[in-house]
């Protein structure tokens, strides 16, 4: 961003697209995947839908081919595309601005929210089981002091 003058008010100006050295479409989707992760041509198309609308699904495809068979002169390339993961039809698109991707982390981090919800049970049960030993434990101590039990009117 730079500063640009000649108002009252200071106004910024972004400078992305030149700094980088691509076109509008391709910094759309340089920006979805920085903000959203791997994505596949489909899911860019719809996401961009506010930010840029592209004709097909076939253009985003020639837009990120283009940016990642981009010459070593320009910079090289800016995207790469991922192995299909299992379970997954279309292979995924990732950007490389800070530095090589690797399939594990792509994968981590398309499937978070399985594994998010896959470890809040593991949790869960073991806190569960957890909680039946400390009543155990409470219900022997009460037995042996002679008392009731917490919460048990007798």
């Amino acid at each position: 961003m730079f500063e640009s003058s000649g108002s009252r008010v200071t106004r910024w100006e972004h400078n992305f697209q030149r700094a980088v050295g691509v076109p509008e479409q391709s910094a759309v989707l340089l920006g979805l995947l920085m903000l959203r992760g791997p994505q596949t041509a489909g899911e860019l198309r719809i996401n961009s839908e506010r930010w840029y609308r592209f004709a097909d699904i076939s253009t985003v495809e020639a837009f990120l081919e283009e940016l990642q068979d981009r010459p070593a002169e320009k910079g090289g390339p800016l995207v790469a595309k991922l192995a299909r993961a299992p379970g997954m039809r279309e292979q995924r698109w990732a950007h490389l601005l800070c530095g090589p991707v690797s399939a594990a982390a792509a994968n981590l981090q398309e499937r978070g929210s399985d594994d998010a919800s896959d470890d809040a049970h593991s949790r869960i049960e073991a806190l569960e089981s957890e909680v039946v030993t400390l009543r155990e434990t409470v219900q022997e101590i009460c037995r042996q002091l002679g008392m009731s039990q917490p919460g048990h009117r007798e």
